[in-house]
Formats: C-alpha cells, structure tokens, sequence
C-alpha cells in the first residue's frame, strides 16, 4: 500500500533531538552554519527541504554517516531570523523520502530521494478501518490516563480519516524516542505502520496505569506518614506543657532528624526505626541505654552511601609518584600500572598490593601518595601486635564499651566509603586464645567477599568493594600463607650510597631545615659532608636513621643561630664530627688487612641486607667441632656440611686426612647476642675452614652468599639485592654468588653494579679459587706442622662468568 516513487534532489537539514512526520507544522530554531544555506536552497526554489534526525544529538558538525537515511520532505512556510543570529522556521510536512545519495557535501548538505507518498485508494479497505478503530480507542484510553495529551489534540486527531495520517499523528504526540520515532516514520507500509504504532500505544498506556496504581500506593504512604507526623507533633505539644520535652523522647527525635538527613540504605533505616523505637521504651536510668545510644550514633555516623569523586589521572599519579620518591623506578611502574587498570574498569581489580621491604624505605608515604593521586581519603591502621580477632570484626554488642574492629572504625574516621586503606606491618599479627585475626583478614582483602563484610558490632554487611587496600611487611614470610596469596608482594630492597645522597638533599634536608626554622641559606652543608655522613654514621637500608641524624645537625645549627654567634652555618667535615661525635662505622672493607680463616658472609634480615664476619681457629686437640655465635639449627647444619666438604677434599686441598683427630675447631660467628639462622652461609662457612686448616688467609675485599651440598656444589639463595647492597656500603670489590641466581643481577641499581664485580660460582672449589690468597711465609707459633701447602685451586676456574 506504498504510491509510485519519485527520485528528487533536496537541501538537508540535519535535525538533533526532533522528527517531523508527514503533514505534521511545527517550528524551530536553526543555528548551524550548514543548516543555514541549506535553507536559503530551498527558499530558492520550492521552499521544499528534506528534515532528517542525527542518530546522535550530541554531535555538532555530522557526516552523512550520523545521519538515518529515511527523512520526511517539508515545505517551508516561514522564516524569522532572530536577535542572537539564529532563524526561526515554521515547516509543514508533506511527506516520506529515503536517501539515495548524497550529491553535496561541503557548504550544505544536498541528497538525492526517493519520495514514498501514502496510498490513497485502499484507505477504505475494512482492515485498515478496523485497526484505525482500535488505534482511536487506545488512544482514547491514553489521553484519559496521560496529563500530557489534552482533549483538544484528540478531537483534532479524531478527524484524520487517512489511516497513514492518522498513524503519524498519534505518534508525534506520544512521548517516544528519537529511535523508536524513526522506526515508525520508515515503515512505508501503512498497515505496518498502524501495527507498529497500536503496540507502541498499548505499552505506553500499561506503563501509564502502572504509575497511576503506583501514585495512589505512595499517596496513601504519604497520608499515614502525615498522620503519624501529626499525631508526633501532639505528643511534643503535650510533653511540653507537661515539662518532659529534655528526657528521653527529645533525644529520640534528634536522632530521628538526624537519620532523615543522611543518604542511609534501606536496610539501615528500617534497624534504626527498630533501634529508636527501643531506645525510647528504655528507662532513662538503664544502663542498656547507653549501648543502644552507641550502636545508633555508630550507624548513623558511617558513610554508607558516601564516597569520594575519584578520578585516576595517571599524569598527575606519576608526577607526585616523581616529587616524592628518589629510585625505586620499578615499584612506581608497577604501581603505575595498577592504577591504570584501576582507571579502566573503574573498580577494585586484582589482588592487593603489599609494599614489602626493611624500615624507612618508604613504604607508607608511598601509600600516602597514591591516595593523593587518587584524590582519595586516606586511613592508616597499625596492625603490629594484634592478637585480638576483634579487632578486625569488632567486639558483640553485649557490654558497655564495645565498638566495632579497626576496619569500620578507620572507614568511618575518613567520612567516606571508598578511602585508600594502608594496612601496616600485617606481618606482625599473632593470634592465641582470643582469636586469630590474620584468618579474619582474610575477608577483609578478599574482593569475592568484602562486598559483604560483617562486623560483629555493626551487624549490618558493609560494602568494602570499593576500597582500595594497601598493606605493608617487613618479612612476607611471616604472613600466613592464605593471607599472603591474596596480596601481590612489591619488593622495596633498600637505597644505594647515591640514592641516599639525592634523598637527603632533596627531601630530608628541605624538610628538616623549614621544621627547624633555618630558611634561606642559615645552613650550608656540601654534597662531600652528607655523602661522609651517609658512609660514617649510617648503614641502613632505609633513611629513618638518616632522617634524624639531619635533624640532629639542624638542632645544632639552630642554637648557634638563635644564639647569634652566626647569621649562617657551613657544615664542613670537621664541623659534622663535633656535631655527631666520631664516626659510628668505617667505610670500606669489614677488615683491615687479609686475615686466616676469617670471611666475609652476606645475610639478609628483616631491616635488609647486612655482611657477617664468620671467623674459624684451629688448636691442637682430639677432634672436637664448637660452632657459637647463637646460630639457629639450619645454620649449624650448615657448619657440619662445610666441614665434611673440606674433611672430603682434604687430600685434594693439601691437608692430612687425619687432620680431624689432633686439632680442635671452633667455628664463630660475632655478635652473639643476635640470633642467626639460614642457609646461605655455608660456602662463607666452608672457606674459612679451608682458609684455618691451610693458613691461606682470605681476600679481605671478597664477600660471598650461597648454600652448599656435601658435594661442594653451590645453590641458589634468596635476597640477592638486599645482600649486594649490604656489601656496597661495607666497600666490598667482588660478590661470589651462586650460578643459579645470575637472573637475579638484572634488580641491581647499577650503580652498585659498576662498583661491586659480581662473579657467579657453580662448585666449591671456584669458591676457594677466587677467595683463598697464596699461605702466609709465617706461621703464628703454637699451630701444628701438620698442614701442607694448598695446591693451585685456579685452574680450570678463570674468570669466565664474572659479572662486572
């Protein structure tokens, strides 16, 4: 039922937000350069211009492509242009057009069409009348239920005997989409338009009967709220004129208000109901009051519903990332990157990051400042010494003094639902006969079940889901395994000498000098002072020591300023010594000269890496092995291992076989107040019993780690960083390090790399060949004769491998 098709060209005018149907007068502003000279083209001619819609509004300058092909050609009936430079025009519909092509494109739009007019000779055929019928009812129905379609506009469609016509009016005054509206302006087919539209029409007039049932639901809610506020405002009339307004009842109206202004769930408001309700049937005098006061303003003062706008802006995260970190390159990258994916999905993603490293290496000002680059709150909680799990869930509201665990209370210190959370030294938790919180944790920092997490106080589940939770450890390997499986660990090994220098000049020192009130230049210290008091006074991973070392020299400086002895202090090298005292440490190597069976270890522990002197004395005896020091099991066994070794390649090495029944060994490790345990020591181990039983003494400038095997062989160990940067600052030339570890090499800062010659050994035997120098001509009286000369250990062991 579509007419004979013509194919015209017409102007376009790109319409945002508007349809016009066939025979449909309506009037709009044109502002759009393009949409300006197209209608100019059309006053040239026919005053006919074909009005299509933009698939999307928003778009200012559109392209063919923006635009639906099917349009409605219109007459242009007048034209006003107004003050601010836009016209005005009133257009009349005449009828449908699909676009075949454009055929301009540059100043305005112009198209070539395919005008669909309307059918006129089946307008009587009896299912077309019978669908017009059904329409008018519908619509009937429509207006009686709509407040936006009047009578008038129903008498007016009432007299449309076109069923085409009469389809498009009653869609031009339904409130459609764009979308929807376009949908029935390309149905060229007249019984598949008024299809379309009674269905159309049958769902809007379900929708509107179900907001009718819905405002008469709500204004009968609304009727009883009113009369329960009415009968409310009596009761405070009567408790007034009787003088009982300050008890109770006042107190439960406050919190009532209170509760009406925050944005509270659903959930929270009906237990608040059913907590007022009972607060106001308690006595005054009962000590139950008091709790059920506590659980109120605890409800009330949580942000459920309140979260902070923020937005990840990776520039600006990197910049603040720059300014107040020195080094650490790769943990910013990878912190980077978790904020980029944070940006992405616009949530919580993955696991949680732990910034895992000795104190002072700045794990919690990191926190600190991804928080700042989020625009978020932050909270800190210190979870050293825990042992409580109520802590973490919080305390059952049975006593007076109960409050909820440390997670609720630092969310409601921040005010808002979605701060950073820095949970600190999570490997200090321990757990006894209270509890143990590090298992409560665990749905703390689950993103599967902290959308739900239940404190014992609060009782109401509390979203967690959008927090961002950060912790931080010493030693990862004192958290337990669970726990530790849901946090991604970020290893932050320690500051090199130069690190440390760029640190202290350009965040330490500015700090302290402005909290010492030495601005300007009242004080002057060089790059070679703090580099002396880096080396004599510190040997530290980190820079707390460091840190109050400077506030040490700025206490001094600041007396004798305030003192007036000086306008400004130089701080040169002999000035520092008076300030601080004599040096703490010697930099350089551990000992003063080559030494028998004396070897430098390396060892890593909680506050990073350290060196460690193993000594060996040999005396004559029966045998007997004495190991001191306070060395744990694992490192003990390491002793007997390395002896068995050297006992084994004894022979090979130039010492009787029956060395062991007439000499004595006693193994040492100093400072033996301070437990000691691990593997890594045994080639440390193994060399210096070579070194004591040979009287070859030992490279003084050598330091080693690795574990080794009855067999000699050496094995891989962990902390290889750590140790590398422990030997830097004690002015070690070469590390001997295990084969196995040489992918490790690539986490060294290369400053240290370029100072420390790092050789990588497989066997013993290299070991001995690299640490071991020729025997001394003199031997100290009193040893046995009975050590021969030790042969050549370095052949076949070159300095092939060696990492410079």
């Amino acid at each position: 039922m579509v007419a004979e098709k013509t194919i015209d060209v017409f102007p376009l005018l790109p319409l945002r937000g508007l349809l016009v149907y066939p025979a449909m007068v309506l009037h709009f502003d044109v502002g759009r350069d393009k949409s300006i000279k197209a209608l100019e083209k059309a006053m040239v001619g026919e005053h006919l211009i074909l009005l299509t819609s933009q698939e999307d509004g928003q778009i200012d300058e559109p392209t063919p492509d923006d635009l639906y092909s099917v349009g409605t050609i219109a007459r242009v009936k007048q034209m006003m242009k107004l003050p601010n430079g836009t016209i005005r025009v009133l257009v009349e519909g005449v009828e449908r057009a699909k676009i075949e092509e454009f055929t301009r494109v540059d100043e305005w739009f112009e198209v070539r069409v395919r005008r669909h007019a309307d059918d006129s000779n089946s307008d009587r055929s009896p299912e077309l009348q019978a669908m017009m019928r059904s329409l008018l009812q519908q619509f009937e129905q429509y207006v009686k239920l709509s407040k936006k379609v009047d009578q008038e506009t129903y008498a007016s469609v009432i007299d449309i005997e076109h069923p085409g016509r009469l389809a498009d009016a009653i869609a031009a005054h339904l409130p459609l989409k764009i979308r929807d509206k376009q949908e029935i302006l390309e149905s060229f087919d007249v019984r598949e338009r008024l299809e379309k539209v009674l269905q159309v029409l049958s769902d809007e007039r379900e929708v509107l009967e179900l907001e009718k049932k819905i405002h008469q639901r709500v204004r009968k809610q609304m009727e009883r709220t009113q009369k329960e506020y009415y009968l409310r405002e009596q009761m405070k009339a009567i408790q007034k004129e009787l003088g009982e307004r300050e008890g109770r009842a006042g107190e439960v109206e406050e919190l009532r208000a209170a509760m009406q202004e925050k944005n509270l769930p659903p959930q929270v408001v009906e237990r608040l109901e059913k907590e007022l309700d009972r607060l106001e049937r308690i006595p005054p005098s009962s000590a139950e009051g008091t709790v059920a006061r506590t659980y109120i303003d605890w409800l009330l003062a949580l942000p459920w519903l309140d979260a902070a706008s923020s937005k990840v802006d990776l520039k600006k995260a990197e910049r603040i990332l720059q300014e107040e970190h020195y080094g650490l390159e790769k943990v910013k990258e990878r912190i980077l990157e978790f904020l980029a994916v944070q940006k992405l999905v616009e949530r919580q993603a993955g696991p949680i990051i732990c910034l895992a490293g000795p104190p002072g290496v700045g794990k919690t000002s990191l926190a600190r400042s991804i928080a700042s680059s989020l625009n978020r709150p932050f909270v800190r909680v210190s979870l050293g010494g825990v042992r409580d799990e109520a802590e973490i869930r919080g305390h059952r509201r049975t006593y007076i003094g109960a409050l909820p665990g440390r997670i609720i209370q630092g969310i409601k210190q921040t005010g808002k639902r979605n701060p950073v959370f820095l949970l600190d030294e999570i490997d200090k938790m321990a757990s006894d006969f209270r509890g143990d919180p590090a298992s409560a944790m665990l749905e703390v920092l689950d993103p599967e079940q902290n959308h739900a997490f239940s404190d014992h106080y609060i009782e109401i589940p509390f979203d967690l889901s959008d927090v961002l939770f950060i912790t931080t450890a010493n030693n990862v390997y004192q958290i337990p395994g669970p726990l530790r499986d849901r946090m991604e660990v970020i290893q932050l090994s320690g500051y090199t000498e130069l690190e440390k220098l760029q640190i202290v000049k350009h965040h330490l020192l500015p700090k302290q000098k402005k909290q010492h009130g030495l601005s300007g230049d009242k004080l002057r210290i060089s790059d070679e002072v703090l580099m002396q008091l880096i080396r004599d006074y510190t040997r530290e991973a980190g820079v707390r020591q460091l840190d109050r070392l400077v506030a040490a020299v700025c206490r001094k400086v600041a007396r004798l300023v305030a003192e007036g002895e000086k306008r400004r202090v130089t701080v040169n090298a002999q000035l520092l010594v008076e300030f601080l005292g004599p040096a703490l440490y010697r930099h350089g190597v551990m000992e003063e000269e080559d030494q028998v069976g004396v070897v430098t270890g390396l060892a890593w522990t909680q506050v990073g890496g350290d060196t460690l002197t193993i000594e060996v004395s040999v005396v004559p005896g029966k045998g007997k092995v004495m190991i001191t020091g306070q060395l744990g099991d694992v490192m003990r066994e390491s002793a007997q291992t390395a002896l068995s070794y050297v006992r084994s390649r004894a022979q090979s090495l130039g010492i009787p076989t029956d060395f062991a029944e007439k000499v004595d060994i006693h193994v040492h490790v100093p400072e033996g107040a301070i437990p000691k345990d691990g593997p890594s020591a045994g080639i440390t181990m193994a060399t210096a019993i070579a070194s004591a039983l040979s009287h070859r003494p030992v490279n003084r400038r050598v330091a080693m780690t690795g574990e080794i095997t009855l067999r000699g062989r050496v094995l891989p160990i962990g902390g290889l960083k750590e140790k590398s940067l422990a030997a830097h600052r004690a002015g070690i030339d070469t590390i001997l390090f295990p084969e196995g570890n040489q992918k490790d090499l690539r986490d060294i800062p290369d400053s240290v790399k370029s100072a420390v010659k790092f050789l990588p050994v497989k066997h013993m035997d290299e070991v001995l060949a690299h640490a071991l120098l020729p025997k001394v001509d003199d031997e100290e009286p009193g040893l046995s004769p009975l050590f021969g000369s030790l042969p050549n250990l370095t052949e076949g062991f070159g300095e092939e491998g060696a990492h410079q």
